[in-house]
């Protein structure tokens, strides 16, 4: 998988002027609190690439600043965010990781210490598609990095899914299989160091 493809996994966020609450939607407030709650976390996931390929994986979180995508074969990439980097292994490289600041992607809003959907100038739409809310975001700051659509479902709140779209106008969508939140993940998993070291070492 091409290293900017793995990228799109992580994109753009929170928007423009404050928007009205559509009657039967997932309030902003507890879209917040669901994400400010959620530490560990992990799911299957399917994701749409902009060429209309898809990949499949494993998703971890631990909140607030560490993600882990793994991808399966034939894909087999690796992408983790952590101290503050997001980091794109491709397996077929032998050179080190392709590194970004976690702040340029989308993963802030779900990563970020403290998250506040409420707040003036972040969320450009939320309403109601279905059975579920969806809210669209982006960087109000950085507009260019692109955008990012959440679908959430209520009873409990649960993150389903994310389409990114970057600043060229390509859109990938990652749909969750279930997002599990009671589960122990080790802190290696999380290391952008750790791995770039195991993988040269493999070499």
């Amino acid at each position: 998988m091409k290293r900017r493809t793995l990228l799109f996994t992580a994109f753009a966020l929170a928007a423009l002027p404050a928007v009205a609450q559509v009657p039967g939607s997932i309030p902003l407030s507890e879209i917040s609190r669901y994400f400010n709650a959620m530490t560990m976390a992990q799911a299957g996931f399917t994701q749409i690439n902009p060429d209309g390929s898809i990949a499949t994986g494993r998703l971890m979180i631990w909140r607030p600043g560490r993600m882990r995508f793994e991808y399966d074969p034939p894909a087999e990439g690796l992408v983790i965010a952590g101290t503050g980097q997001v980091a794109i292994f491709d397996p077929k490289s032998n050179q080190g990781p392709t590194q970004y600041p976690l702040r340029r992607t989308p993963l802030n809003l779900i990563l970020a210490p403290q998250i506040n959907l409420g707040a003036a100038r972040m969320v450009v739409a939320h309403g109601q598609e279905e059975n579920a809310t969806f809210v669209v975001a982006q960087d109000p700051e950085y507009p260019e990095y692109g955008t990012i659509r959440l679908l959430l479902t209520a009873g409990p709140t649960e993150l389903r899914q994310w389409r990114v779209t970057d600043d060229m106008g390509r859109e990938t969508t990652v749909i969750l299989d279930g997002l599990r939140s009671a589960v122990d993940l080790p802190s290696r998993l999380f290391s952008i160091s750790d791995e770039t070291e195991r993988r040269a070492r493999a070499r």
